[in-house]
């Protein structure tokens, strides 16, 4: 037991210290618990087969496919509309709604989905995405107060007490104290929390795609090349396809996307075939010299719509989730320094659109250029055409992250709709225990893969791999805990003290040892660990033991002071840059006031 605790402290200690990485720590703790014969192989590595960590690594695979394919930042745009972009109306909104997400689906479930749009949310109202993280995690483990099956420590307890012989807890039972306590969270970060909250900053910023357009309108000289055309009634073109037409060889004209729909919503066709055909009213956005326009417009009967500013070209669509645009630069040792390329020629064997050269950060008006070490290139294509690009071409080197950009295009396509499918399908599948927990999960994010809505050499990407590694290392910790005996000496001896003085004194002893455990072990083993000795108790006093059960479910949910007390806690760590002792401060206010709220309300609403 002494060893037990060595380890204990030294690793809080070690966590606080900050000068390792988290999951660092986390491993060299585990292997202590191995080293000192505290637990055998088997128990040693049980982190990394438990099923709440495969789940864990899944569901960020589920929240990236919503990022990947519009929602996130659609739904970043609109909680900016709705905060008016003022950061604590933003972080008022986000804790509400983990909270309320969080009493029907998983706590992890919540974090994963909503951390993606809080990252973007917060980087678009001018804060960062620390000032936002820590309030959605606490606000899921909250929220899971809320109902039956919110949390699995209220399922514990609500057996536990069927299994001796009283009424277990209704659905919504557990929401007459989970509501309180998710409007206090509110209030705490609105009037103490986000002057505690830390302003780190990280290297997930969003990209502004407004901003690079406007940069790269500036570099290349976009708007002086495109233009839109509309096919008059009376054009030669209708009927007819786009090969029957010598366009690039008699008007150097690059035809990168046609507009079909007299009415309703447009279809929009990118990089359209050769054999795509020419309707009335079709508009048609062309990459053309200016001296062309006139030839165009007399030969084939168009009117001209030039495209004249950024916001405007960004309203036609240039960037969306299939096609986008990305520069790439010429390393010195390069096989095409030397070459002559044709601006809108070269690449299209790649099915790629060459837009524009830029050398020492000037636009080449030239249309045949002579490449030079560090000009840069900027391209339009599918993105998977683009990636195509540069492994074909080892001597380009891709700029800025089109990965980030197409995170943050507010449009959907079907995969849209599938990513955002298999979240439902997860959630239905949780709240209905059709499958396990896992299971659900594994099978969202399966569907996210297998669909491409996370291309599969990027999925590996989408995990936070800090985060899965430390919770895996973790767990043993709470075996140890438990199989030395260290958590029950503790329960046994306060509860059995604090319980011959009063009932009220007695109730806070208990929340507070749980509370301390929910810190280093997981919520279901503290809930597990607690439950039994806390009704034991309740019952040789004579007293009810509901209330009793109630705090332990709560208490079980205040893991506010670490980081690895909740799979949550560690979910946002990384993304938030937070250290250890940012929990601490944080957490322990909030902690001490959901004490208070639970002494004060729970014998009130379960009397004794």
């Amino acid at each position: 037991m002494v060893l037990m605790l060595v380890i204990l402290v030294l690793t809080i200690a070690l966590f606080i210290w900050g000068k390792f990485p988290p999951d660092i720590v986390a491993l060299l703790s585990m292997m202590s618990l191995f080293l000192t014969g505290i637990l055998d192989l088997p128990e040693t590595l049980s982190g990394f087969s438990n099923p709440t960590v495969i789940m864990i690594g899944a569901l960020f695979i589920v929240g990236d496919g919503l990022s990947q394919t519009g929602w996130t930042a659609i739904v970043g745009i609109k909680l900016v509309e709705w905060s008016k972009g003022r950061a604590i109306k933003l972080l008022l909104y986000l804790t509400l709604g983990s909270g309320l997400l969080s009493g029907f689906v998983s706590n992890t479930g919540t974090v994963a989905t909503l951390l993606p749009v809080s990252v973007s949310a917060a980087w678009n109202v001018g804060t960062m995405p620390s000032k936002m993280l820590m309030p959605v995690a606490f606000g899921s483990n909250t929220g899971g107060l809320l109902t039956l099956t919110g949390t699995p420590p209220n399922i514990i307890v609500s057996n536990t007490l069927s299994e001796q012989g009283f009424e277990g807890f209704s659905f919504f039972e557990f929401g007459l104290i989970g509501l309180p306590l998710l409007l206090i969270a509110m209030l705490y970060f609105r009037f103490i929390g986000y002057r505690l909250l830390p302003g780190h900053k990280t290297k997930n910023r969003p990209v502004n795609i407004e901003t690079e357009m406007q940069r790269w309108s500036e570099s290349y000289n976009l708007d002086e090349d495109f233009w839109h055309f509309r096919i008059r009634s009376s054009s030669i073109l209708i009927g007819s396809t786009i090969k029957d037409w010598p366009f690039k060889d008699s008007y150097q004209v690059a035809i990168t996307r046609l507009k079909r729909g007299k009415s309703g919503k447009p279809v929009f066709i990118d990089f359209p075939p050769p054999t795509t055909q020419f309707d009335v009213d079709d508009c048609i956005t062309v990459r053309a010299d200016p001296d062309a326009i006139n030839r165009l417009m007399l030969d084939f009967g168009l009117a001209l719509q030039p495209i004249t500013s950024v916001n405007q070209a960004l309203t036609d669509q240039i960037i969306n989730q299939e096609v986008g645009m990305a520069e790439v630069m010429v390393v010195p040792k390069s096989s095409l320094i030397g070459n002559k390329i044709k601006i809108g020629e070269y690449f299209q064997r790649f099915d790629i659109h060459f837009l524009g050269v830029s050398r020492n950060n000037k636009p080449l008006k030239k249309k045949d250029i002579k490449v030079k070490a560090g000009d840069t290139l900027l391209v339009r294509a599918t993105w998977k055409n683009i990636e195509g690009l540069l492994d074909f071409h080892k001597d380009l080197v891709l700029l800025g992250s089109p990965e980030s950009m197409v995170k943050n295009v507010p449009s959907l396509t079907p995969k849209s709709y599938i990513a955002l499918g298999s979240l439902l399908l997860m959630v239905i599948l949780m709240v209905f225990k059709i499958v396990p927990g896992t299971i659900a999960v594994l099978l969202a994010a399966g569907v996210v893969v297998l669909t491409g809505c996370v291309p599969i050499p990027k999925v590996y990407r989408s995990i936070s791999w800090v985060s899965v590694i430390m919770i895996a290392a973790m767990i043993p910790m709470g075996l140890a805990l438990q199989k030395t005996g260290v958590a029950q000496y503790a329960a046994d001896g306060l509860v059995s003290y604090l319980g011959n003085i009063h009932p009220l004194l007695m109730l806070g002893g208990v929340f507070l040892l749980t509370s301390l455990f929910s810190q280093v072990i997981n919520n279901s083993a503290t809930a597990v660990l607690m439950a039994p000795i806390a009704i034991l108790a309740a019952t040789a006093l004579g007293l009810s033991p509901k209330p009793f059960m109630v705090i332990v479910a709560v208490s079980a949910s205040t893991a506010f002071l670490t980081p690895v007390g909740t799979t949550t806690n560690a979910m946002v760590m990384t993304a938030g840059g937070y250290s250890f002792s940012d929990y601490f401060k944080i957490g322990a206010p909030l902690l001490v006031l959901f004490l208070l709220a639970s002494l004060a309300l729970i014998p009130v609403i379960w009397p004794f």
